[in-house]
């Protein structure tokens, strides 16, 4: 029998240790960066530029970053009809900081829509190319029936709870809408709907608030009063069949969220205070009256009103009585969200990440 020959200890030949070397492990590959998606809204409304980031986290959409400015675009729109040079640079400048914070954010997803002042201005187009020319971003011109359905899917959920008819309304800068809804758990449907061409804006410029004496500020509020009603009073016939039922109402808008905000004495804004709360109509009656009485210089010192509201906000409580006027409910639910945040939801069911959402009725 053959045997093997015992290990001499030299070292293997120099073919050999090449041919080993040569058996290196390829290099690792590059793990690609995953961020979470993230989706953006952007509100360009007659009177501010709002936007909202979020991404989506355990069922809910989380809000990781925010921009507001007031741009005043609709500013002299009631009688040229057309978008100053100076509110487009307001605009502009505006969202150009938007695009900013898109791209320093990675938005997968985003929409910017524009409301009633691109709408009824003849240069409203005009402004849309220039936005995308300078800022890349591309603003839709939304019909008032998206509005609402934006505005209505943003604030549903914070509706009182019951089963009574149910009225959101909406109080912008150049339009008022109203939208009689049926809520579910996770969705609105809306019955009914008006969008009228009065907002805090438009109707300060065709009826501007009297600062001459009490009895002279009285006269200026009751004509504005009287405006709105006209403007409603289609509606206003058609929903007269719910008088006597236990009628939810809930609004989205500046002008509920100051007057929110006044009711709770609040030394400054707070969103958290003042979203999802629920005041009793007839505080929020006595607000506006009492507001509508003051002088310019005593409304721009309540703390959450100041100056750059102060000249606007008594035709929003105008508007704000005639939607009472109309739909008498006992209460009224305060809505620190709206379009953004219907954008971000339609956004988020695209991208297959819909939320649950929470029902956040505070008493």
């Amino acid at each position: 029998m053959r045997q093997m020959a015992a290990p001499s200890g030299r070292p293997p030949r120099s073919g050999q240790a090449a041919k080993g070397r040569n058996k290196t492990a390829p290099p690792p590959r590059p793990v690609p960066v995953v961020r979470p998606r993230s989706y953006a809204a952007i509100d360009l409304g007659t009177n501010n530029c709002r936007l909202l980031i979020a991404r989506p986290q355990e069922g809910e959409l989380v809000v990781i970053d925010a921009f507001s400015r007031i741009v005043r675009l609709g500013e002299g729109l009631h009688s040229t009809g057309r978008i100053s040079e100076a509110a487009m640079d307001r605009t502009v400048a505006a969202l150009a900081i938007c695009a900013d914070k898109l791209r320093r954010r990675h938005v997968t997803l985003s929409r910017a829509v524009a409301t009633e002042a691109c709408r009824r201005a003849a240069n409203g187009v005009e402004l849309a190319d220039r936005v995308r020319r300078e800022t890349g971003i591309v603003l839709d011109i939304i019909s008032a029936a998206e509005e609402a359905r934006l505005a209505a899917l943003g604030c549903h959920n914070l509706m009182e709870p019951g089963d009574g008819p149910a009225l959101i309304f909406d109080i912008g800068g150049g339009s008022t809408e109203l939208m009689h809804v049926d809520i579910s758990d996770h969705d609105v449907a809306i019955r009914d709907w008006i969008s009228v061409p009065w907002g805090v804006v438009s109707l300060t410029e065709h009826a501007p608030p009297s600062e001459d004496n009490l009895s002279a500020r009285q006269a200026s509020y009751a004509h504005m009063r009287a405006v709105t009603r006209e403007a409603f009073a289609g509606f206003a016939e058609r929903v007269k069949c719910y008088e006597g039922q236990p009628l939810r109402l809930l609004g989205t808008s500046g002008t509920v969220t100051t007057l929110a905000s006044v009711f709770l004495d609040l030394p400054r804004y707070d969103r958290r205070a003042v979203d999802g709360l629920v005041v009793p109509t007839d505080a929020m009656r006595d607000i506006s009256r009492r507001l509508a009485e003051a002088s310019l210089d005593d409304r721009a010192e309540i703390a959450c009103i100041g100056r750059e509201r102060a000249d606007l906000v008594v035709a929003g409580c105008a508007i704000l009585e005639s939607i009472i006027d109309l739909w008498p409910a006992l209460r009224v639910g305060v809505a620190d969200r709206g379009i953004r945040e219907g954008i971000l939801r339609t956004l988020a069911m695209q991208g297959r990440d819909i939320p649950v959402t929470r029902r956040e009725y505070r008493k």
